[in-house]
């Protein structure tokens, strides 16, 4: 339609140019013919975006087991599937100990490989409220953000309409430590040698002895790594110097309590499990968890990715879960491990998954390694999307590829409402208020229902007509499976919603010794070559994943274009660059070179041996087996690179 958006099914059959219409009873019979003809449930792949609602979420993971694979890959994978591993093990939850209202309790504030003012808008009022109530702040990223020095609020109801002119900007970042790529784990190192160094000349006076010694362990072993580590590597690690280190560790130490915002400026590097256990590593040190105005708050951006991992949307199952699905719905789930997502786009590519259906997302643009994700999508016999607009892996199909369109969330579902989780386990209500695009399209849950109903037929005891027929039955079922979820139908139809239990803000730490878990790893931090360079993806202001708005991006100074390479004008000198030029990338690996040409170099303020790129425009150069160790999270802020003019 005029605004863009997919109006009825679409089916591109074998051989074929152009999508056409097809009809959503034939389009069911086509995938569930498919999947019913698979050699084995394994040679399938389910994808999730988090744009997927908790009602959606759980009749999707539902059906995949019941047809027999745990497949089920999704955009955390990508993001913050280090954060999910790194904070269970640490303190046996993977999701922030935060809620909003701490940000105004707090003493200070650090904003590690994050970027609010583009990828998280509405948290800098946040951050502002902090500021407004005392705190400090410090920012630890490569590039300075503007965001983060000179904030303007656009709602005058915050108490400065001149703001909204832009004439009294806020200052909120006290402190930018100008980190080099891959460089997060020696600063958070050095804060805390140099806080260690403090407390032996000073017992008690900067660690929270009482909480360490009744709350947590393993604090010896940190003890004694943290001695064994060398002031050279953190200097050369960080890219700073000791004089800057001491002065964020000053302000730590000052401050009343702690929060810590991290994003994919840390999860998305090989050690960025580590990395992330060590800001727990910083918390636990203070006492900053399970107090007011204290805690860890991983930022995550899809509105429910957090949500669809509570709903069971994951290559793998706790026991707990694992068990009450199956005493639900009386069928025996998968045992092996399905594929997360870089394990997914290698099976496509080597044959082995054989269809590859998505719950929303573009996975072809979010993923690393373009060419070899778009080979893999190619090589499937079969790719559907469920979406709202055209994307890029729509566009990038198998052999048949159907697209079916969904409602928006922000249209009308008939007397139906869904629910979602945000960051800070808050569960709401999203009821559609807009009349849908066009009388074709159907909800997610409908979709999802009639495919299993098409599928599974009498292999499975479930009533899935009932369930897209009434959601209120779908939230009954999430009540019996998933802890946390009582009188789920009623709390949700509440202002605000509900909060989800979370332990470690009661300072209750569910894991193996029932503590809060200090996690002594060795320093790591990126090393390369003469002659070559780190590179880490951006995303621009007008920017939401990967959907692109507009080609400025008036916060660092570009206009009209994105195939860019920020470099320090020192480099660029170096090389016999100025700016303008057009320059050939070229990152390494194992398997072989990437490249990506004709990008304009760009003179920017960032560390020396550091350069920056939009994502996805250099995604072309992640390798598919560049992952964090772990979690497997593509490595997509820290590339080793050369930077060549072009010819």
């Amino acid at each position: 339609n005029s605004q863009g958006r997919l109006t009825e099914p679409m089916v591109l059959r074998e051989g074929g140019t152009h999508y056409e219409p097809i009809a959503w009873e034939e389009a069911i019979s086509l995938v569930a013919g498919k999947l019913n003809s698979l050699a084995s449930p394994d040679e399938a792949v389910f994808y999730t975006s988090g744009r997927t609602s908790n009602e959606a979420a759980f009749l999707y993971q539902l059906f995949v087991r019941q047809f027999g694979t745990n497949n089920l890959p999704d955009c955390s994978n990508m993001c913050h599937e280090s954060t999910s591993v790194a904070l269970a093990e640490s303190i046996g939850l993977g999701k922030a100990t935060i809620r909003l209202e701490d940000f105004e309790k707090t003493g200070l504030v650090i904003v590690i490989g994050q970027n609010p003012g583009t990828n998280a808008p509405r948290m800098l009022s946040s951050l502002a409220a902090a500021k407004k109530a005392g705190a400090k702040m410090i920012a630890i990223n490569p590039l300075p953000e503007v965001g983060l020095t000179s904030f303007v609020d656009p709602n005058p109801q915050h108490g400065n309409p001149l703001s909204v002119l832009g004439l009294r900007p806020s200052k909120l970042a006290d402190l930018h430590l100008p980190v080099r790529i891959g460089g997060d784990m020696a600063v958070l190192k050095g804060l805390m040698k140099i806080m260690l160094e403090r407390e032996h000349a000073e017992p008690g006076s900067v660690f929270d002895r009482d909480f360490i010694s009744q709350r947590t362990a393993g604090y010896t072993e940190l003890e004694a790594q943290l001695d064994a580590t060398e002031w050279d590597e953190i200097i050369a690690g960080s890219g700073l110097g000791r004089a800057e280190l001491e002065e964020a560790a000053e302000m730590i130490i000052a401050a009343r309590s702690l929060i810590t915002c991290w994003a994919m400026g840390v999860t998305q590097h090989t050690a960025a499990v580590a990395t992330i256990q060590d800001i727990v590593n910083l918390h636990l040190l203070r006492g900053a968890i399970g107090r007011p105005g204290a805690g860890l708050c991983p930022v995550r951006g899809h509105s429910n990715v957090q949500g669809d991992r509570t709903m069971g949307i994951w290559e793998k199952m706790t026991p707990v879960f694992r068990e009450n699905l199956e005493r639900e719905f009386a069928f025996r789930t998968p045992e092996r491990d399905g594929l997360n997502t870089v394990e997914s786009i290698a099976a496509m590519r080597d044959g082995r998954a054989k269809v590859f259906f998505a719950m929303g997302g573009n996975f072809v643009s979010a993923s690393p390694d373009s060419a070899a994700v778009s080979a893999a999508v190619q090589n499937c016999d079969l790719t559907v999307q469920v979406i709202t607009k055209l994307n890029r892996t729509a566009v990038t199909p198998g052999r048949v590829s159907l697209i079916l369109p969904c409602l928006g969330r922000s249209e009308i579902d008939g007397e139906q409402f869904v629910s979602t989780e945000s960051t800070m386990l808050n569960v709401q209500m999203s009821k559609g208020i807009f009349e849908p695009a066009s009388e074709h399209l159907r909800s997610e849950v409908w979709i999802v229902c009639n495919l299993a109903a098409a599928t599974l037929g009498e292999r499975s005891d479930v009533d899935w007509y009932a369930f897209a027929a009434d959601y209120d039955k779908i939230r009954d079922a999430i009540e019996r499976v998933v802890p946390g979820f009582e009188n789920y139908n009623e709390r949700i139809r509440k202002p605000g919603g509900f909060y989800l239990p979370n332990p470690p803000r009661d300072g209750v730490f569910p894991t193996q010794a029932d503590k809060a878990l200090f996690k002594a790893a060795p320093l790591e931090y990126a090393k390369v070559a003469a002659g070559r360079m780190l590179m880490t993806t951006i995303r621009s202001h007008d920017q939401f994943n990967t959907t692109i708005y507009g080609l400025d991006d008036r916060y660092r100074g570009i206009d009209g274009g994105r195939r860019v390479v920020f470099m320090h004008p020192d480099d660029m000198a170096e090389l016999g660059l100025k700016g303008g030029d057009r320059v050939d990338v070229t990152s390494y690996w194992d398997d072989g070179e990437r490249h990506i040409r004709g990008f304009e170099a760009v003179p920017y303020k960032i560390p020396r041996g550091c350069t920056a790129a939009y994502f996805p425009e250099a995604n072309p150069l992640i390798p598919l087996g560049s992952v964090a160790r772990r979690s497997f999270t593509p490595t997509s802020k820290c590339i080793v690179v050369s930077v060549v003019k072009s010819e």
